[in-house]
């Protein structure tokens, strides 16, 4: 938006909508990444996350490279420290807490935790200048919540937690990490102008594949690789080939085009989607229907989401 020009409410309404489409699309792309450790049984989720953000990487270079010398001009020493940080919130430190709260803490101890990303992002964001009261956002987050509980609710009664303080605290970490990331983002991406929302992404996935790197040499060190069969590594590399484009490369995309779009307390609603997506995917792997407790959770997060909307429509001219 170009400081000093007022949007007309038409004008506002295309961007939200756009913005919501945007969003929508980040979230039914990033849900396929919940498919990966189910199309790659056998290898770890550290594995899982260095292939994944290690072909990201190579991918975001080979395509970030005829524009390489123009971004370099634009971006100055605190961007690319910036860059470090979002990538390592967003990306490596997320995944690998995530992955470990599940791994110790069970699935419906881990949905219930991470299920507070939106309500946290949207509280954050409802403190920025000019920016809708959160009591005008309460219906929204009331129904968000109650999406997440009824997911929450069925997962505890399908599954016994395994509980541990250490996945407790590994998916505090990751509502923490990544709750940091999308605020981080929203307002880096505000606050550079003339860096193109491809551009952003393509240099976010550079250093993702560095920190990659790391990961890399950690899997090794812990000798994750022994025992796999030639096939299986095939599998492996498909698998994070494809998660990397789909999911890192245009998801990542669709999302920072959102976040130029919508305000932050908007931001945080959209990460629902990726929850809804990750349940439909997860149905359609199942070949079953979703339960009455299922159904309920995606009914309330779309009405989370419309109101969410209604909640920041920009009052019509007298």
């Amino acid at each position: 938006m170009t400081p000093g020009i007022a949007l007309s409410p038409s004008s506002t309404d295309r961007n939200t909508w756009t913005g919501i489409a945007c969003g929508m699309a980040a979230g039914a792309l990033w849900g396929l990444v919940f498919l990966a450790p189910e199309l790659a049984r056998g290898f770890t989720p550290l594995q899982l996350a260095a292939g994944r953000f290690l072909a990201y990487g190579l991918f975001a270079a080979v395509l970030l490279w005829p524009r390489w010398t123009a971004l370099r001009s634009i971006l100055r020493a605190r961007d690319w420290r910036a860059l470090c940080w979002l990538s390592l919130l967003g990306n490596s430190l997320y995944y690998v807490l995530l992955a470990n709260a599940v791994q110790r803490g069970g699935i419906a101890m881990t949905s219930l935790v991470i299920g507070f990303l939106p309500v946290a992002v949207t509280v954050i964001g409802s403190r920025d200048d000019h920016a809708v009261p959160l009591r005008r956002l309460a219906p929204s987050l009331l129904l968000g919540l109650a999406g997440v509980g009824c997911i929450g609710w069925q997962a505890l009664g399908a599954e016994t937690a395994r509980g541990g303080l250490v996945g407790l605290l590994s998916a505090i970490g990751a509502l923490v990490s990544w709750t940091c990331y999308a605020v981080g983002n929203s307002r880096q991406l505000a606050r550079l102008p003339r860096v193109s929302v491809h551009d952003w992404n393509l240099a976010t996935g550079v250093v993702t594949g560095a920190q990659a790197l790391v990961l890399l040499a950690l899997t090794f060190l812990l000798g994750d690789g022994v025992g796999h069969t030639a096939a299986e590594w095939g599998r492996l590399v498909a698998v994070v080939t494809g998660v990397a484009l789909a999911a890192s490369i245009v998801g990542n995309a669709f999302w920072n085009r959102m976040s130029r779009l919508l305000p932050l307390t908007m931001v945080g609603q959209m990460i629902l989607f990726e929850t809804l997506f990750a349940l439909l995917y997860g149905f359609l792997w199942e070949r079953r229907l979703p339960t009455a407790w299922e159904g309920a959770a995606m009914v309330l997060v779309v009405l989370s989401v419309l109101s969410c909307v209604r909640a920041h429509r920009a009052t019509p001219a007298v």
